[in-house]
C-alpha cells in the first residue's frame, strides 16, 4: 500500500482560504441557543438540530450521505434513567450511601429492575489486565458475583533510575485505554463482577465530581442490543474519594497505602471484609436517534469510491428540570462550536472549482450520543454506510478555538499515523508548529469520536486548538483551558461568551481543510505507524478485502 507523500501544498482558490469566523459564530449561537434545549438525543432539541444540519447541508448543495437517499442514519438507542440504592455492610454496621453525594450508580443493562444482595466487596487496584506489560490486577482471584472497587486511570509506574513515569509501561505520562472508565467496566463484565465502582479523584480524572454526577446520574443511553447488555456488571458506578476512604477505613484498610501498592505488578486483590447490596430501578424508553451525514462525491472515477470522513458530535446534555434557575446545558464549546466548523468545512469543499475538487469523496458526519459514550460514532463504525476498507481517514473535531490565532496546533495522540506527517507539512505551510496535546494523562484520545474509527482500524486524526496565542502571555492558553474545565465543562454555563471571536477556529479550519484535501487527492493512503495498537487491525481488514 502506498503511503502518503509529503509534498508542497498547492495554491487554493478562495473557497479554501476564506473561512468565516462570523459564520462559525452564527452557527454556534443557533445550536447552543435555549431553543435547542441542550441537544439531548431523543428530545425536541434533537429534532431541531437534525433539521438545522440537514437544511445547512442541502443549502451547500451536498448530496444525502446515506445511500438510502436521506441525510440521516438511524441510531437505535435505549434511554435508561436509573434510580440506584447502595449500602455497604462493614465494621459491624450497614452504611447507606447517598446517591449523587457519595456515589453514582447507573446501569447499562436494559431492564427495569436489578437487585444484588450481600455481594463481597473486593479492591482490585486499577482493575487492569495488560499482558504486554506483565500486568494482572486480578491474578487468580475469582470476582464472579462480587462487587469490585478500582482506581481511576492507569497505574503510575515509575522508572527506578529516574523516578519519573516509565514511558514503556502504560504510556508513561500519557493515558492508555486501560485507564479509561469504559475499559474498566468492560473488564469487570468479562470477569463476571456483579458491580463495579470506580473511585473518583479530581486531579487524575481531570474533571470534578460534578461532571460525573451531571453526566451519569441522569438519563443515560445504550445502543439497543439483542441481549439487553445482560453480560454487563449490574452497577457501573463511581464512589467519591471521601466515601471510598471511609469504607476502607471501616474495613480496617488504609486507602492510600493500598493505592500505592496497586501501582506495582505484585499487587493482588484485597477483600475488604465488607458486603455490598444494591438495587436499581430503571425507567426505559426507546430512542430513535440519528447521525446526520452529507456527501460530496469525489471527482475521480476510481477514487470517488473511497472516503475521507470529517466528524463532530452534535449532541450535548440537554435539560435538567431538577435544577433551580438555568436548566439547559447549552454545550456551546462542547460541541456546537465543532459542528459549526464542520459546516464551514463542508462549505469550503462544496465551493471548490471543478479543477480543484477532491478526488475521493468526502463525508461530513455529525454523530449523536457522544456524551453518552461515543454511541453514535460506535454505531457508524459497526454499521458503516460505506465500507471501512474504503474509508481512508477520519478527521475529528470536538470543540473549536473560539479565541485568537495561535502559533501552534495540537494533535491528540501525535505520532500514531502518517496523517501526523501530513499535518506537520500543513502546519509549517501556515507558519505554525504541530505539537502534542498538553495533557496526555487526561486520556483525550479515548474520549472523542475518532476513537471509534481507530478501534476498527481506520486511521484517525484529532487536532485541537493550540496553546501559544499570538500577542498573548505564554500561559494564556493554559488558563483558558483550566477555566473552561473548572467552570464550564458539562455545566449549564457552557454558553456562547461575549469575547469569542473564532479567529483561531478560522486558522484551524484551514488546517483541517488542507489535510483532508491532501488525503482525498493523494494516490496513497494514510497508515498507522509501527507500535500503534490499531495497525494490525487495519492491515488484517485490508488483507481480507484483497487491498494491498
Amino acid at each position: 500500500m502506498l503511503a502518503l507523500a509529503v509534498l508542497p501544498l498547492p495554491a487554493l482558490s478562495a473557497a479554501g482560504t476564506s473561512f468565516s469566523a462570523e459564520r462559525m459564530l452564527a452557527h454556534t449561537k443557533v445550536l447552543a441557543s435555549d431553543e435547542f434545549e441542550g441537544r439531548a438525543p431523543g428530545s425536541a432539541g434533537e429534532e431541531k438540530t437534525v433539521a438545522y444540519l440537514t437544511q445547512e447541508f442541502k443549502k451547500l448543495g451536498l448530496q444525502p450521505g446515506n445511500p438510502d437517499g436521506t441525510f440521516v442514519q438511524a441510531v437505535p438507542l435505549v434511554g435508561i434513567t436509573s434510580r440506584p440504592t447502595l449500602s455497604i455492610e462493614v465494621g459491624g454496621e450497614t452504611r447507606t450511601l447517598k446517591h449523587v453525594e457519595e456515589f453514582v450508580g447507573p446501569t447499562s443493562r436494559i431492564t427495569s429492575h436489578i437487585e444484588v444482595k450481600n455481594s463481597e466487596l473486593i479492591f482490585v487496584g486499577y482493575g487492569i489486565v495488560a499482558p504486554e506489560f506483565g500486568w494482572d490486577d486480578y491474578k487468580d482471584v475469582d470476582v464472579r458475583g462480587k462487587t469490585i472497587v478500582m482506581l481511576i486511570n492507569d497505574p503510575p509506574v515509575r522508572d527506578a533510575a529516574t523516578g519519573t513515569l516509565d514511558p514503556q509501561v502504560f504510556g508513561g505520562k500519557a493515558m492508555t485505554y486501560y485507564g479509561r472508565w469504559t475499559y474498566k467496566y468492560e473488564i469487570a463484565a468479562a470477569k463476571g463482577a456483579a458491580g463495579c465502582l470506580i473511585v473518583h479523584e479530581t486531579e487524575p480524572a481531570a474533571y470534578p465530581w460534578a461532571v460525573v454526577t451531571g453526566s451519569r446520574s441522569r438519563e443515560n443511553f445504550e445502543l439497543r442490543t439483542p441481549d439487553g447488555n445482560a453480560g454487563h456488571a449490574a452497577m457501573e458506578g463511581w464512589l467519591t474519594y471521601d466515601a471510598a476512604k471511609s469504607i476502607f477505613a471501616a474495613a480496617g484498610q488504609n486507602y492510600e497505602r493500598l493505592k500505592k501498592a496497586a501501582a506495582t505488578r505484585e499487587f493482588r486483590p484485597v477483600p475488604l471484609d465488607a458486603r455490598a447490596s444494591l438495587t436499581i430501578d430503571s425507567t426505559l424508553r426507546d430512542v430513535n436517534s440519528r447521525n446526520v451525514v452529507a456527501k460530496l462525491e469525489g471527482a475521480d472515477p476510481t477514487l470517488r469510491h473511497e472516503y475521507v470522513v470529517y466528524s463532530a458530535h452534535w449532541d450535548h446534555l440537554g435539560r435538567d428540570a431538577s435544577l433551580a434557575g438555568d436548566q439547559i446545558f447549552n454545550g456551546a464549546l462542547d460541541n456546537a462550536s465543532g459542528v459549526a466548523v464542520l459546516i464551514e468545512l463542508a462549505r469550503a469543499f462544496a465551493e471548490l472549482p471543478a479543477d480543484q475538487r477532491a478526488k475521493r469523496s468526502i463525508l461530513f458526519l455529525s454523530v449523536t450520543a457522544e456524551e453518552k459514550g461515543l454511541l453514535g460514532s460506535r454505531y457508524y463504525a459497526e454499521h458503516p454506510l460505506y465500507p471501512l476498507t474504503h474509508t481512508v481517514a477520519n478527521i475529528n473535531m470536538d470543540g473549536a478555538n473560539t479565541y485568537g490565532r495561535t502559533s501552534d496546533i495540537a494533535v491528540v495522540g501525535l505520532g500514531a499515523s502518517t496523517l501526523d506527517d501530513l499535518g506537520l507539512a500543513v502546519a509549517q505551510a501556515q507558519g505554525r508548529q504541530l505539537t502534542p496535546e498538553e495533557h496526555p494523562e487526561h486520556g483525550s484520545y479515548y474520549r472523542s469520536d475518532h476513537f471509534e474509527f481507530a478501534k476498527v482500524g481506520v486511521p484517525a486524526f484529532y487536532p485541537k486548538a493550540g496553546r501559544t496565542y499570538l500577542d498573548q502571555p505564554a500561559d494564556f492558553g493554559e488558563k483558558l483551558t483550566q477555566e473552561y474545565i473548572n467552570k464550564h465543562y458539562h455545566k449549564v454555563s457552557d454558553e456562547v461568551q461575549s469575547d469569542w471571536t473564532f479567529e483561531g477556529a478560522v486558522q484551524d479550519a484551514e488546517f483541517m481543510f488542507r489535510v483532508g484535501l491532501r488525503v482525498a487527492n493523494d494516490s496513497g493512503r494514510p497508515q498507522w505507524k509501527s507500535g500503534s495498537e490499531f495497525k494490525a487491525r487495519r492491515e488484517a481488514m485490508l488483507q481480507s478485502a484483497g487491498i494491498n
